[in-house]
This record gives C-alpha cells, sequence and structure tokens, in this order.
C-alpha cells in the first residue's frame, strides 16, 4: 500500500506542471483567439487560431506604423492625451511602464540586487535596483529596490541605503527566475 501511496504521489509530479502548463497555454491561446474571433465566409464558424494569428499581426503591424515617421507624431498626441486624462493617465503611464521594464529598449530589471532590509540583519532580500538616485523623495545615498513576489506578478518597492544593496553578478533573467519560482529554478 505504500509503494501505491509512493506511484501516486511521483505521478502528481509529474501530471500537475504539465497539466497547468497545458492549461495556461490552452486559456491564453483562446482568450488571444476569441479577441479577434474571425469567421470564415461559407463555413459559418470560424478556425480555431485564426484570432490568434490575426491577433499577432495586428499588433506587429501596429508595432511597425508605430516605427514610421508619419505616425509617431500621431501616436505620440494619443500618447499624450492618455498621460493627461485624470485616473487614465494613472494605469496608462503604470502599464506602459511596466510593459517597457520587460520589453522596451531600456530594460528597467537589469541589475539585480542582494539587499539587506537593516543595518543589523542577517536576513537578505533578492531584487532589482530601479532608481539610482533618489533625491527627489528627500532621500540621499539610498537606490530604490524592487523585490518581486514569487508565483506571482506583484512586489515591493523598498529604498534602502546604498551600502546595504549588493550587485549580484548574475544575468537578469536568471535571478528573476529564481525570485519568481521561489528559489527552486534557477541555476546551482
Amino acid at each position: 500500500m505504500k509503494k501505491l501511496i509512493g506511484y501516486f504521489f511521483k505521478g502528481l509530479l509529474v501530471l500537475v506542471p504539465i497539466m497547468v502548463t497545458l492549461y495556461v497555454v490552452y486559456f491564453v491561446f483562446t482568450k488571444i483567439d476569441n479577441l479577434l474571433n474571425i469567421p470564415v465566409p461559407g463555413l459559418g464558424s470560424s478556425i480555431p487560431g485564426v484570432g490568434f494569428v490575426a491577433t499577432l499581426l495586428l499588433i506587429t503591424i501596429v508595432g511597425f506604423l508605430a516605427s514610421n515617421i508619419f505616425t509617431k507624431s500621431l501616436l505620440g498626441l494619443v500618447d499624450r492625451l492618455f498621460a493627461r486624462l485624470p485616473l487614465i493617465k494613472i494605469l496608462y503611464n503604470s502599464v506602459k511602464d511596466l510593459i517597457k521594464a520587460f520589453v522596451g529598449e531600456k530594460k528597467m530589471f537589469d541589475k539585480p540586487v542582494l539587499a539587506t532590509l537593516s543595518a543589523d540583519s542577517k536576513v537578505k532580500v533578492v531584487g532589482f535596483i530601479t532608481k539610482e538616485d533618489t533625491g527627489f523623495l528627500g532621500v540621499k545615498d539610498h537606490v530604490a529596490v524592487y523585490l518581486p513576489q514569487s508565483y506571482n506578478f506583484a512586489g515591493n518597492l523598498v529604498v534602502l541605503p546604498k551600502d546595504q544593496v549588493t550587485p549580484i553578478a548574475k544575468d537578469s533573467s536568471e535571478v528573476m527566475t529564481f525570485i519568481i519560482s521561489a528559489g527552486v529554478s534557477g541555476k546551482s
């Protein structure tokens, strides 16, 4: 009986990550596919994947147009408008900055650090320097460190003295993987 229970848990260890991954991929695929659900003439329904491909093409075309000199000014106008509208500007600027931090030309999470939360503590946290000059907050000789949460798309921002922050000589994507996986993933 003990061996049978052992097999059951080994089966869980194999199947659960596979099934969760497949479900998330399926969920994301179907949500994106439904964004542009394009019916095929003559069939009366749509072919699975057409909306997904159309969404990818639309995003790529918008990216191309955003690189074009003629549409840059129009997009700049929309950007300025959204950046000035009350309440909308908070959401718009936050999402824009978050996307730029991960896929923009100037990635923001490129300075992984080991931070000591208080001078007398032996507890350290892993994060990323996001701002090296915090003088505008009235705090000199400090840095802003973002601490992503494991298994979540959230985090905390702490402002620490520079001497409590030690750079990590690792690739930032490797450090982010380590954090997001709660220390389970990553090179040994």
